[in-house]
Formats: C-alpha cells, sequence, structure tokens
C-alpha cells in the first residue's frame, strides 16, 4: 500500500517549493535538451528571461499550485526554439524547478504561445502548474 497525504500536506508542500525558490524568482527558457537535474550545468542557449512576479504561484489548492500574474517577456533574448525552462532564486543561479515547454495544449509542463522565437518577440506563458503526488 502506497503512503497518503492529507490535503493539507499536499498543499503545504506545494507552497514550500514557492518559498524555497523565493520572491522575484528569475524564468529562463533555453534552447536543447533539459539538464538531467536542476543540480547540472545549464545547457543550451538562453532564449528569454523573466522576472516572475513577486507572489509568481498561487496559493495551493487540493495540491494544486499555478501560476499568479501576467508571465511575459517582451524581449527574447535571442531566435532558437525553446526546449526547456529552469527557475531560479532572485539572483539568477540556483535553480529550483526545471521542466519541458511547449506550445498551449501540448502537454508541456509550461505552454507557451510559441516555441519557436525570434530575437525581440514577446514570450507568452498560457500556463503552469503542477500537483502534488497523492491527488
Amino acid at each position: 500500500m502506497a503512503v497518503q497525504l492529507s490535503v493539507a500536506v499536499r498543499n503545504a508542500r506545494a507552497d514550500a517549493v514557492e518559498s524555497t525558490i523565493g520572491t522575484s524568482a528569475i524564468l529562463k527558457f533555453r534552447s536543447g535538451a533539459q539538464p538531467a537535474t536542476c543540480a547540472t550545468a545549464d545547457s543550451g542557449t538562453v532564449v528569454g528571461t523573466l522576472s516572475l512576479p513577486s507572489d509568481w504561484m498561487a496559493a495551493a489548492s487540493s495540491g494544486a499550485k499555478a501560476k499568479a500574474g501576467t508571465w511575459e517577456d517582451a524581449s527574447a533574448d535571442a531566435s532558437a526554439t525553446i526546449a526547456h525552462f529552469r527557475i531560479y532564486d532572485s539572483g539568477g543561479t540556483v535553480c529550483g524547478m526545471q521542466g519541458s515547454v511547449t506550445l498551449t495544449a501540448g502537454g508541456g509542463d509550461i505552454t507557451l504561445d510559441a516555441v519557436v522565437v525570434t530575437a525581440g518577440q514577446d514570450i507568452v506563458v498560457t500556463s503552469f502548474g503542477w500537483t502534488e503526488p497523492n491527488s
């Protein structure tokens, strides 16, 4: 039998992710293969950099988190295909989370309105969130 967590515990775990990464987190979209873990060195080219809102995730509900506010970069850093993302602390050096990127409704961890971008183009996050286990 698998261990099960209450909704309150799942919410606390999900909310702890945002608190641990911290306010004023930095989201970087990168080309190339996603590194094996957050501790692995960055890979690919930085295609876009977003300074996330101070409270960048909504409070957990039913063990799930969703982005809060508008996440948009008004000027892509490079022309490339976005393949993965990393969210860093406010200093932009400690990776706290990473995942896949696809077009809206494409099933990625983050979905965008476009994954092939040209330098200077807007990058708009259409959805992002996760659900803790045992939901």
